[in-house]
């Protein structure tokens, strides 16, 4: 899925639903686009200024979610499931318009993008598609928490470990590895919190617009929600997913392996801001390249009989 030419969506696809954060209901199109544009949003209940470039240098305040604004303080909230969902999908180049300043938080998780994506259908285009590959390890601390990426061989791997006192979260750590695993479970995986927490949240100006519909909320060790969890990794997978989206903001996908232990939004954003500061830390490659390289390295290995 890494190497290929890049491409967009055939048809326009609209969505609408409430923000998570800002409890407005929004509406949203995403729009196809041509080659090399990449993925911009667009604040169209704004008169100017109004295109947001996804990009990690323009991630502000990353507080439960990531924000990215543009030069002139134009912001847009909530985009990690979206750029997951772009990401997996294999969507190099669109354009999203939404008349709010937040993304609807639809069910929780990046499930309805995914299936919105596919329903419209994918093309590709004649660009190769550009990848950045990690040559140097780079790392975040911060107290117990870390987060950092090194070199591997043409694959994306996250591992992701949770530490929560909690009872029924717990620690728990998964690893994803995009040539292996299917995304369908992280796909599905929903946002969660801590019932304990509600209040403080709110008290921050966050989740008005937050419900059993768009999120799992766990209270000792019970969770909430009448469906329970959808499975049994959802809480990491779900971490897992934000995580994808946020490194979606780099520009272009990575080729590389994520270790970080309590991470989320903020950790990323530092730990890609970090990465990019020195250009020895990676380089950039066309798939072609890489294609061409495998097939020599395969026809430099020894023939062996089958047995």
């Amino acid at each position: 899925m890494l190497f290929a030419n890049q491409k967009t969506i055939n048809k326009p696809i609209k969505l609408n639903g409430v923000g998570l954060h800002n409890g407005i209901n929004a509406k949203l199109i995403i729009k196809p686009a041509a080659e090399n544009f990449g993925i911009k949003f667009c604040r169209v209940d704004i008169d100017k200024n109004d295109l947001i470039p996804a990009n990690y240098n323009n991630v502000i305040e990353p507080i439960l979610c990531t924000k990215i604004a543009n030069k002139n303080g134009i912001s847009v909230s909530t985009v990690e499931h979206l750029m997951a969902a772009f990401f997996g999908e294999g969507i190099d180049n669109a354009l999203v318009e939404v008349d709010a300043s937040e993304i609807p938080i639809l069910d929780g998780s990046a499930s309805d993008f995914v299936e919105a994506i596919r329903s419209a259908g994918i093309k590709e285009q004649r660009i190769p598609r550009q990848l950045i590959k990690v040559e140097k390890k780079v790392e975040i601390k911060e107290g117990k928490k870390f987060i950092s990426i090194e070199p591997t061989n043409n694959d994306l791997i996250i591992d992701f470990e949770i530490v929560y006192s909690n009872p029924l979260i717990r620690t728990r750590r998964k690893e994803f590895k995009l040539s292996q695993d299917k995304l369908t479970e992280i796909y599905n995986s929903r946002t969660f919190c801590l019932y304990e927490d509600i209040d403080y949240i709110k008290s921050k100006g966050l989740a008005k617009g937050g419900s059993l519909e768009n999120a799992i909320v766990v209270k000792d060790n019970e969770i909430l929600n009448e469906d329970g969890l959808r499975n049994r990794h959802e809480f990491v997978y779900h971490k897992i997913l934000d995580c994808i989206g946020d490194l979606m903001l780099s520009g272009n996908r990575i080729i590389g392996h994520v270790i970080t232990s309590q991470g989320g939004h903020a950790l990323t954003n530092k730990l890609l801001i970090k990465f990019f500061s020195d250009k020895s830390n990676w380089s950039n490659i066309g798939s072609n390249s890489i294609n061409k390289k495998a097939r020599i390295e395969t026809l430099k290995k020894p023939l062996t009989a089958s047995i």
